[in-house]
């Protein structure tokens, strides 16, 4: 008998399968739909911090509120401009209707007054919290530890308002991975989810226009996830969730391999439908049966760093070797 649940950050998730925070999610019948296809779990359409900060001006004093650029076209695409209560009501309606997991998304920079509404997300029963901490340093002379801090304190100020599981959604960019995971880890975090894919910007050079391009991840790009999900499996104390670029059960069981709790997908929903979760869902048992593997755990981690015969493949950095063959 095949069992394809699995732990992630203390929640019993009935398979590894999250649909990421995406507009599939953004209605209590679109968490249905991705429930009814077999998903895990479902990660909420973020609420940008403006939003929270929005309603709180509103309630004080009746100000107009300042919106982030990205904040502004977001709700534009939406079509209206979703308030924090409704957010709320998002979630106590999901819960109703679906027996799944609904994680929260609180797309971040800062580490305002916007914190504590994190605890009107647990009192609606979402059942987890991810923070998807989109901070870009532009400051020239800024300290790379000053802004490790930045985050870990956004982390500790969120935890300080809940008891459910929070999860930090990262980039990649950092100088040490290690270091900021660790850090994170520490401040409260129960769960990495790596990694955020950010826009892709392009210049239309016939209109000499700012455009975004390759909007759908690919498969190839989710190297660099295989890469720190092996690398910091079982060295930081928290669950790891893998992300962007996998849209088929090859590479979930890739991701499994290294030591990843869950993945989460999105590109490959847009491009095949919510079909596609039944179809990884049953390529994942096919594999298992033939591999003679009843339970995840039984080959989670088993690719990873300090499970194979050669740790330093993870750390190459080298691309002679790929193109030439030369060691």
């Amino acid at each position: 008998m095949i069992n394809l649940g699995t732990n992630y950050m203390g929640l019993n998730l009935k398979n590894p399968i999250i649909v990421s925070s995406c507009s599939l999610t953004h209605s209590p019948e679109g968490v249905k739909r991705c429930a009814d296809h077999g998903a895990g779990a479902v990660v909420l359409k973020s609420l940008f911090e403006e939003q929270i900060a929005a309603d709180v001006s509103r309630l004080i004093d009746n100000s107009v509120p300042v919106y982030h650029t990205e904040e502004l076209e977001y709700m534009k695409r939406l079509g209206s401009d979703t308030s924090a209560n409704d957010y709320l009501k998002i979630i106590e309606q999901s819960k109703e209707i679906t027996d799944i997991p609904v994680i929260a998304s609180l797309n971040c920079v800062s580490n305002k007054k916007w914190t504590e509404f994190s605890r009107y997300l647990e009192a609606a029963g979402a059942d987890a919290i991810e923070l998807n901490i989109a901070f870009m340093p532009k400051d020239f002379d800024e300290n790379p530890e000053k802004i490790e801090d930045h985050i870990c304190n956004i982390v500790s100020d969120v935890k300080h308002y809940v008891n459910i599981p929070v999860a930090v959604k990262l980039g990649p960019y950092f100088t040490s991975m290690p270091r900021i995971a660790k850090r994170i880890r520490k401040s409260g975090a129960s769960a990495l989810v790596l990694f955020n894919r950010f826009y892709q910007s392009d210049i239309d050079i016939h209109r000499m226009e700012l455009v975004s391009r390759n909007k759908y991840s690919h498969p190839n790009e989710m190297s660099n996830t295989l890469r720190w999900i092996s690398i910091l499996y079982q060295r930081i104390g928290c669950s790891l969730v893998a992300n962007t670029g996998i849209h088929n059960a090859e590479g979930v069981i890739k991701q499994l391999l290294v030591g990843a709790k869950a993945v989460q997908i999105c590109s490959t929903l847009y491009l095949h439908g919510l079909s596609q979760i039944e179809n990884i869902l049953i390529d994942l048992e096919r594999w298992m049966r033939e591999n003679e593997y009843e339970t995840i755990d039984d080959f989670r981690g088993k690719m990873s760093q300090k499970n194979v015969n050669q740790p330093d493949y993870f750390e190459r950095q080298q691309y002679i070797r790929a193109l030439v063959g030369i060691d």
